[in-house]
Order: structure tokens, then C-alpha cells, then sequence
């Protein structure tokens, strides 16, 4: 070909190819299906990239685009897209190979099918660095600021529901919120004391750690803008190598270029510190200085409504808490263990508690209740009435009494205040296990064999409301009875454990009831678990629960020996005798005979509690011989006697009951008293049952 002067011959006209490469234009062709690009000679030589550098993929262009430019560039394309447009077209820096980078401007066609779906961008690279005033000056400048300010609309934006400390930091580690400005760390340190604690560090692994906790007067360009209430910008590596020599160690093998401080400042003081590095070199734009400065302060109103939210949470848990029992006491024969959890409500608080009771003679009782509202007012009646329910319960008043006595005294309070409970006093000797319940949740039973029951507990009232006028009801709180055998475990807690926010209670329970059947056996490690079905926040109430184990290995449920205590002041020791004589018999496999045999049984403690005066006590064991015996023990040393009775005598026939009834019985001196007892033949011992003894209310 010709030359002419120094450039070679262009023919006449000049081609496509020939214009485009002159004017260091490239061509870019891009199959959106299969994700594939093509860069022409010329593109490349734009990007500055070689042939084998591309690996012919839009990430391939990546290695000269930093985050900032490519995010932005990504946004450009998917918003043109998603809209429908046929063009776009976007001004980018893009990272030199040994020198600074050059503007580039990128613009495409987007070609679309006939449901107007995208499938392909056909489109030029151009050289941008002779475009007049500077690249991107008009449209891409405009785009940072609509790109930064709308970072900091969307942080604030954010930011304003976060509720602790921990919810802002995790605010300013996440990509999404902040990676926008293009920093590659991000520090957040707040004031305790005459220090500075570093709480959060991240953001795309960057790890810069300017000392734990860092005294103020420290030469860090944190403790700077803390100290002086004034941003520190830092614009090359020489700025931080010269000025902050204990901080550029930690710098110095990273690719941090700038970065920048900024005080966080809420009502005139300092009360921590934002730090951002970043790749790019340069100073920082009056509007940039601005953007992060209102960034700064937007952070700083979260961070003190967060900080304070925790203070006011912190007072008024240590309040609830003061109102619980300071200590849970050892009680021989179980294992007990007790959990609260405030409300994430700030200065809120709940009326939720629980109380262990030792009893004496191997009884324990166990209680949890919840007082309506959320307010100082609510733990003051929590408080109250947790002590007096415990005092009339260690006074020896029975279930029922107690819980109707503690109703009286909320009534008795002037408040308008009500309390649902829950209480249960555990024969750890017997395993009998009386309970009443006032409005709360059922409790539930996990038994030694992994199977879990809702105890359905006969209820009575909330406390605090006027009782029922209905004659003939007692206390107006029936007693439940059951057996807790060894192995078995009760489970006690509020509402708060249950519900769920956005669930029905439903949902919550069947979580609960899984988690308590696939749980550890060891009840401290089962109360961890238990809480965690509500996580670290919580829902919006607080939450108790209390376990107890009942200690010793686990048996065929029934196979253990019954032993309940007779006295005379309680008019309700025979009905939960015959209940938990019942639940035997049907456990024991004899159910055929279980009113024959619950019938003698009710026979001989009569006889105990009319013809003694300090009572007695019955048992009944399933002996090897497949023998159901029944023992009743009193003090009195006079020997029943079986006698005739007239047709009209009102007494005489319970010794003619028990004989008729029973395949054997007799009578055994007991030094200072007696034992009367009776056998019934059933069939051979069985397997272990695994149905569950039926409960009925006393």
C-alpha cells in the first residue's frame, strides 16, 4: 500500500473497521443466553488487556474494572434490561496495567425477541480520554452523586430500624448497604470510657486491626477524629506510612490507597468512629467529603438510639431479674433447672417468673406464672405475688388453698392486673405429683423413655379475677395427680416460649413438643435448647421456663412400688390415692379388676382416717407372683375386727368388702401400729407399657 507522509494509504472511503480503530473505537458482541463475549483487536487494545488475559466472558473484563465501576456499569445494564430500553450507555475508569487507568465509554444495542425478551448486546468501546472537559464529567459525575447519595438514603433508611449495636454493625458489614461507596474495609469503634472499642470490622476481607480497644490520645487516625471531633481524610499510602507509623504495618500489605475517619458525633460528643479504606488513589471531592459526612451523622443518631436502647434493656432486665429468685436450691432426689428471657422491648419488662419451694420429707414445689402487661407496675405485682404464693405454699397449705388464697390477695391489690400459674408440688419419694392451674399453658412430661404429653391440668381462673359463684366447687382450683416416675421430666414455662410472631400457637407448640422429645436427657443442656427455638432477640414478650428431673433410672411406667401419704386435714388424699391406684392397675395390665381393686383400696383407708388420728399411709406394689398387693399403715394398734352388720347399721361391711373383693388379706402388727393389706391375682407380670397412665383431677 502507497504511504503518504508518515501514516499509511486509507482507501477511499475508509471502512468500518479502518474509522473505528483510528479513533480507538473496539466492538464488543455479547449472547446473553450463553453468557458468551467477543472483544475485537481493537476493544482490547482499549481495555488494555492481552488476548490471553480475556477468557471471553463479561467477567473477563473485571481485571481492569474496579468494584466501584463495575457495579455501577452492572447497574446500568440490568436497569436498561429490565425497562425495555434498546440502548445504554455508561463512562467508566478503568485500572492500568502500570499507570493510572483512562476513561472509557461503553454503549450498547440490545436485541430482542418477539415477546421482547433480551438475548443479545452488540455494542462499542471506546476511548474516552480526549472527550471534552473530563470524562463522565456531565453524566457520569451526575451518576456518582445519585450513586453515593442514594448509599447513604438507603443506609439511614436501614439503619433506622436497627434496634442494638450489634444491628448496626451488622448493617456496616454487609456488601449491599455500603460496599456502594467502593470501600474494601469497613471499622466502626465506640467510646467506652477514655477508650475506643473496635465492635465491628469487614466488609470484603480486608483486615486492618487498629488495637482492640485504643486509648484516645493514640497516634491512629481513629482516635484522631474521635479526639478532635473532625473526619481524617487520608489520600495516598505516603499519608498513612508518615503520619500514622504504628497503623502502617497493618496497611502496608494490603492494596489500601485512601481512606477515611469520620467521628461520630450525637449531641455534641463523640461517641465513636467510622472508618473506610479504599483501592482508589486521590483525594476526596468536596462532594464526596459531603456525602460521607452525612453518612457519618446518620450513623451516629443509630448508634446512639441503639446504644441507649441497650442501656434502657439492660436496667430493666436487671430489674425483672431482681425480682426472681436470686438462687434455685439443691433438692435431693431431682434435677432442676430455670431459664428467663427478657423481651427485646427496651426499657420494657414482663411479669413473667418462676420459684422452687423445698417442702420438707422429700417433697418439693415448683410454680411459674405470668403477670398481665409489660411495665414496671407488672414486675411490681410479679414480685408480690411470687412471695406470697410461696409463702402460703411453704405455710403447708394445700395446691388448691394456696392458689385460691393467692387470687385473693391479687384481687386485694387494687390493680387491674390478672396472673395466670401454674403450680406442682412433687413427692420426690413417691413420684406423686399433684398440680393445679390458674389460666396458664398445660404442662408437659417428658418420660424416661423419650415419649413427651401435654398434661391435660383441670384449670381454674386467672388470678386476680372474682371467683365463680357456683357452690360445691372447693377452692375453685381442682388438683391434677399423676405420677412422675424416675427418669421422668416436668416441663413448666409461659407463653412467651410458644408464640411465635406472624405463627399461630400451634406452630410454636409443635416446635416445642419436638424439640423437648429430640432434646438431651440432662435438663440444663434441654433448657438451652428449649430457648433456642426464640433465638437471641426473642419475640416480643419475655419468657420463663423450669424443668425438673426426677432423679433415678427410668422404669416400666407403673412398675414401681406406690406409696401416698393419708392425712386426716386432707379431704383430698383418698381421691388422688384412687386415682394413682388406677392409673397402676390399668398400667399393670389388670384393668379388668380396677374397680374391685380401687373399691378395697378405698375401703381400708377409710378405715384409717375414721378409726385413727394421725392418719396413714397407702402402697401398692405388682409383686413377682403376679400379685397386685395393697398396704395401708396407721398408728393405732387396735386390730380391725370383722363383724356382722344389721340391715340398717351405716357401718360394719368394709372388712366383708374387702374380703369378698380381694383373693387374699390380713392384718400385721407394727409396733406402735398396723398394716392392713389385700391381694388380687392377675395375669403374669407384663412387658414394660408404654401407654400413658390416664390423669384425673382430685
Amino acid at each position: 500500500m502507497a504511504q503518504r507522509g508518515s501514516h499509511p494509504e486509507v482507501d477511499w472511503p475508509a471502512r468500518p473497521d479502518t474509522s473505528l480503530a483510528l479513533n480507538r473505537m473496539g466492538t464488543f458482541d455479547w449472547d446473553l443466553d450463553s453468557g458468551r463475549m467477543h472483544l475485537d483487536p481493537t476493544a482490547l487494545e482499549v481495555l488494555d488487556l492481552r488476548p490471553d488475559e480475556f477468557d471471553g466472558s463479561p467477567a473477563g473484563l473485571r481485571v481492569r474494572l474496579g468494584p466501584a465501576e463495575a457495579a455501577r456499569l452492572d447497574a446500568r445494564v440490568g436497569q436498561a434490561l429490565k425497562d425495555g430500553h434498546s440502548h445504554y450507555g455508561a463512562y467508566v475508569r478503568t485500572r492500568g496495567r502500570a499507570v493510572a487507568g483512562s476513561w472509557l465509554h461503553v454503549q450498547g444495542h440490545i436485541l430482542r425477541d418477539q415477546r421482547g425478551r433480551p438475548y443479545r448486546v452488540i455494542g462499542i468501546i471506546r476511548d474516552a480520554a480526549h472527550d471534552p472537559g473530563e470524562p463522565g464529567a456531565g453524566g457520569d459525575q451526575e451518576d456518582d452523586r445519585r450513586r453515593m447519595t442514594g448509599v447513604v438514603e438507603r443506609t439511614t433508611a436501614i439503619l433506622a430500624h436497627a434496634r442494638t449495636v450489634n444491628d448496626v454493625t451488622d448493617v456496616l458489614k454487609d456488601p449491599e448497604a455500603l460496599g456502594h461507596l467502593g470501600a474494601v474495609s469497613v471499622m466502626l469503634g465506640v467510646v467506652d470510657g477514655g477508650r475506643i472499642h473496635l465492635v465491628a470490622e469487614g466488609q470484603l476481607g480486608s483486615y486492618v486491626p487498629e488495637i482492640e480497644y485504643t486509648r484516645m490520645d493514640a497516634q491512629l487516625p481513629m482516635s484522631e477524629a474521635v479526639r478532635t471531633m473532625r473526619p481524617v481524610f487520608l489520600a495516598s499510602r505516603e499519608e498513612f506510612q508518615h503520619g500514622y507509623p504504628q497503623l502502617w504495618p497493618y496497611i502496608e500489605p494490603l492494596s489500601v490507597r485512601s481512606g477515611v475517619y469520620l467521628p461520630l458525633i450525637a449531641q455534641g460528643r463523640p461517641i465513636g468512629a467510622l472508618g473506610l479504606l479504599y483501592k482508589r488513589d486521590g483525594d476526596f471531592t468536596a462532594e464526596e467529603r459531603n456525602v460521607l459526612m452525612a453518612l457519618g451523622s446518620g450513623i451516629a443518631q443509630s448508634l446512639q438510639r441503639a446504644m441507649l436502647f441497650e442501656q434502657e434493656h439492660d436496667l430493666a432486665e436487671g430489674l425483672q431479674r431482681a425480682m426472681l429468685p436470686r438462687r434455685i436450691p439443691e433438692v435431693a432426689g431431682a434435677r432442676i433447672a430455670v431459664r428467663y428471657r427478657a423481651a427485646r422491648m427496651g426499657r420494657d419488662i414482663g411479669g413473667d417468673w418462676y420459684d422452687v419451694v423445698p417442702l420438707g420429707e422429700g417433697r418439693v414445689g415448683v410454680m411459674i406464672g405470668d403477670v398481665e402487661g409489660h411495665d414496671t407496675d407488672a414486675a411490681a405485682v410479679m414480685g408480690q405475688l411470687r412471695i406470697v404464693l410461696r409463702a402460703y405454699v411453704a405455710e403447708g397449705h394445700t395446691p388448691g388453698t394456696a392458689m385460691a388464697r393467692a387470687s385473693a390477695f391479687l384481687r386485694e391489690l387494687d390493680t387491674e392486673r390478672f396472673a395466670t400459674c401454674t403450680y406442682a408440688e412433687v413427692d420426690l419419694t413417691t413420684g406423686m405429683l399433684r398440680m393445679v392451674r390458674a389460666g396458664h399453658l398445660d404442662p408437659v412430661v417428658r418420660r424416661g423413655d423419650g415419649t413427651c404429653h401435654r398434661i391435660q391440668v383441670a384449670g381454674g381462673l386467672p388470678l386476680g379475677l372474682p371467683p365463680r359463684e357456683q357452690p360445691g366447687t372447693g377452692s375453685g382450683y381442682p388438683v391434677t395427680s399423676i405420677e412422675l416416675h424416675p427418669g421422668d421430666t416436668l416441663l413448666l414455662c409461659t407463653d412467651g416460649l410458644i408464640e411465635r410472631p406472624g405463627d399461630d400457637s400451634d406452630t410454636g407448640m409443635r416446635e416445642f413438643m419436638e424439640a423437648v422429645r429430640d432434646g438431651p436427657v440432662d435438663v440444663e443442656e434441654l433448657a438451652d435448647v428449649l430457648c433456642d427455638l426464640v433465638g437471641d432477640s426473642g419475640g416480643g414478650d419475655d419468657m420463663a421456663l423450669l424443668l425438673l428431673r426426677r432423679r433415678g433410672t427410668p422404669t416400666a411406667r407403673g412398675g414401681g412400688p406406690l406409696h401416698h401419704r393419708l392425712d386426716p386435714g386432707d379431704p383430698e388424699a383418698p381421691a388422688m390415692a384412687r386415682h394413682l391406684i388406677r392409673a397402676a392397675v390399668a398400667a399393670w395390665g389388670a384393668g379388668d379388676r380396677a374397680d374391685e381393686i380401687e373399691l378395697a383400696a378405698d375401703e381400708l383407708m377409710t378405715n384409717a382416717l375414721v378409726h385413727t388420728d394421725g392418719g396413714g399411709e397407702v402402697s401398692m406394689r405388682f409383686t413377682g407372683e403376679g400379685r397386685i398387693r395393697i398396704e395401708v399403715e396407721d398408728s393405732s394398734s387396735a386390730l380391725p375386727q370383722r363383724r356382722e352388720a344389721g340391715d340398717w347399721a351405716v357401718s360394719g361391711r368394709g372388712l366383708l368388702l374387702v374380703e369378698e373383693l380381694a383373693d387374699d388379706w390380713g392384718v400385721e402388727p407394727r409396733g406402735g401400729g398396723k398394716r392392713v393389706w389385700c391381694e388380687f391375682v392377675t395375669a403374669p407380670a407384663p412387658a414394660p407399657v408404654a401407654a400413658e397412665p390416664a390423669v384425673a383431677a382430685g
